[in-house]
């Protein structure tokens, strides 16, 4: 007799969304089945990896991830370069880490200087990410969806103390916006609903509901990105219908695991390959919780995830 795979009829479908500008866009996002469920409907587009750089020099990665880019982090615009020429991204997620109060407190002008340099550089989409500093945040934003016009852009990332004026910028300026919570089904979903009443459509909204590593609340994080591509898919939800995105690389590289010396831990293993492992698990398992674009830092990490999306996919 032969075996017949059971196959799930889901009602609902996933938004799909384009990035960058004519010639080297990417979509995102789309399909009506579970992560790499093809045999069951319209299949997603392939998850797509961001790269991520900083408006600064990334003093505060650790040597493993940052002896990567010695060459080339000195300068923002030959970073991003390097990462689309060399490591062939799929677009550059540029982190404006040095306008946080706390490190450079660099200027709003000097945001958008940088953001006009790297646009001017790049063919690939570009995902223009604050410093995490809400105040700060809310001014760097509004300026850089305007210095970026046109281009249509990733702006974030907008959370519920400051996305009005975030959310009022991407739509004055016609940019993707990612929506960000705290690891809650629930906040992301309220957060996608503020946004949409503010006239801002869903097809332009990335649902972030926030990151964690393995072995830091991964399980977690999975969970929460199941739920809501199942609120989705079989629920129909179209709150829920945003693609989502894992900010991987941010959240991988600060935890001990990457970071301490073989001599204190030798069980571990090698130092160089234990960061790598790290980023690339983590990021696989987003992938296949839901994640449909991954942030991430390390070049062989990158490449380890590429493989496992060429078998997935």
């Amino acid at each position: 007799m032969a075996y017949t795979i059971p196959v799930e009829n889901l009602s609902g479908k996933v938004q799909e969304m384009t990035l960058g500008t004519a010639g080297r866009t990417v979509a995102v996002g789309g399909g009506t089945t579970l992560p790499f469920h093809t045999f069951e409907g319209v299949k997603s587009n392939r998850p797509v990896i961001a790269i991520e750089i900083q408006d600064v020099p990334p003093a505060d990665w650790p040597d493993e991830v940052r002896a990567q880019y010695d060459a080339v982090s000195g300068d923002t615009v030959t970073w991003a370069k390097y990462c689309q020429d060399t490591l062939k991204a799929d677009a550059i997620a540029l982190r404006l880490t040095g306008t946080h109060p706390d490190r450079e407190n660099r200027s709003v002008e000097d945001a958008v200087a940088t953001i006009k340099s790297v646009l001017d550089a790049i063919e690939v989409p570009l995902i223009i990410l604050g410093s995490n500093h809400v105040e700060k945040d809310s001014k760097v934003l509004v300026a850089a969806a305007e210095a970026a016009s046109g281009r249509n852009c990733v702006i974030g990332k907008a959370q519920e103390a400051n996305y009005k004026t975030i959310v009022a910028a991407a739509l004055a300026h016609n940019h993707k916006l990612i929506a960000m919570s705290e690891l809650d089904i629930n906040l992301a979903k309220q957060l996608n609903i503020l946004i949409t009443q503010m006239g801002f459509d869903a097809a332009r909204i990335l649902t972030d509901p926030m990151c964690s590593a393995l072995g830091y609340g991964l399980e977690y994080t999975y969970s929460v990105m199941e739920r809501i591509r199942l609120a989705a898919l079989a629920q129909n939800d179209a709150t829920m219908q945003p693609p989502i995105i894992g900010d991987v690389g941010m959240y991988v590289w600060k935890i001990k695991e990457v970071t301490a010396a073989e001599a204190d831990v030798p069980a571990w293993g090698a130092l160089a390959e234990r960061g790598v492992a790290w980023e690339s698990v983590t990021a696989t398992a987003l992938s296949i919780a839901g994640a449909n674009m991954l942030i991430m830092r390390h070049p062989k990490a990158v490449d380890a995830v590429r493989k496992t999306l060429d078998e997935l996919c």
